[in-house]
């Protein structure tokens, strides 16, 4: 995850002491004034979803003092792959993911029982509030290429955004879409059928809506150029995770001669800690 600007969150119940300045793109410092009032709570703004919408995940926090070993336990145990970290005075300093346990404690050959969460961490994440549209915290995480957004509101984290929310409310508005333009779909098969093949003039006109009404393949979205990185089941770890940081990959395929046996993931690096 990309690091933006200076976030800084107390992460305390009770009355927040922490307010918000600036604008939200990575840039917004916070100061030790009283919050201003936030805006009346809302589903939406203009018909739009907003993060508050999605299902939101309750935050893990740990110390920035925190070994990394027993991160990876917490984080298993609450089977998340992000925590956040606080500093001496409880507030937001840092996060980390699987990935960076991957790519910054394994694939560097660091002892995961003597590395400090701090030492990998991404300072000061980028936020998002809770009245934000969910769009726009997809933009977010998209343009920054990371996964995780923390969500205030009041001044305070109350959650964990993970880009695979924004993007399962995004799908399933589409679905939703599909659904209904199904009719006009199963019309322009039967129209298709009655024409027959030897009615070709209007054929253009009915592949063109087809590619609109129906969802793209793998294909359309596979890369030609895309890197597939592989490895062998006698391979260590370390060379595992090293190939998916060169690669830019969240997996390795494991494979033998050309049979797959299985699949490695940031995820599985993480639980092989905990």
């Amino acid at each position: 995850m990309s690091s933006h600007g200076s976030v800084r969150r107390s992460m305390k119940r009770g009355p927040s002491t922490a307010k918000k300045s600036g604008n939200e793109n990575g840039n917004g410092n916070i100061s030790n004034s009283k919050p201003a009032s936030p805006p009346p709570s809302q589903s939406s703004v203009g018909g739009q979803r907003t993060v508050k919408k999605l299902k939101l995940s309750k935050a893990l926090t740990i110390p920035e003092g925190t070994i990394v070993s027993d991160a990876c336990r917490r984080m298993a145990a609450r089977r998340v792959d992000a925590v956040l970290l606080t500093d001496a005075n409880a507030l937001l300093s840092g996060i980390v993911t699987d990935k960076d346990i991957a790519t910054r404690v394994i694939a560097d050959g660091l002892r995961p029982d003597q590395t400090i969460v701090s030492k990998i961490m991404t300072r000061n994440p980028i936020f998002v509030t809770s009245d934000s549209l969910a769009i726009e915290a997809l933009q977010k995480m998209v343009q920054g290429k990371f996964r995780h957004l923390p969500v205030v509101e009041n001044g305070e984290v109350i959650a964990i955004l993970d880009i695979t929310k924004c993007l399962y409310d995004a799908i399933s508005r589409m679905e939703k879409a599909a659904e209904q333009g199904s009719a006009i779909a199963a019309a322009v098969e039967g129209v298709e059928r009655q024409w027959g093949s030897n009615f070709s003039a209007p054929l253009p006109f009915i592949e063109t809506l087809r590619e609109k009404m129906f969802k793209p393949s793998l294909s359309t979205i596979i890369a030609d150029n895309t890197k597939v990185a592989i490895v062998l089941p006698s391979d260590p770890v370390y060379v595992a995770a090293r190939k998916m940081r060169e690669l830019r990959c969240n997996s390795v395929i494991i494979v033998t001669g050309n049979k797959i046996q299985g699949i490695l993931t940031y995820c599985s690096c993480l639980h092989g800690l905990s």
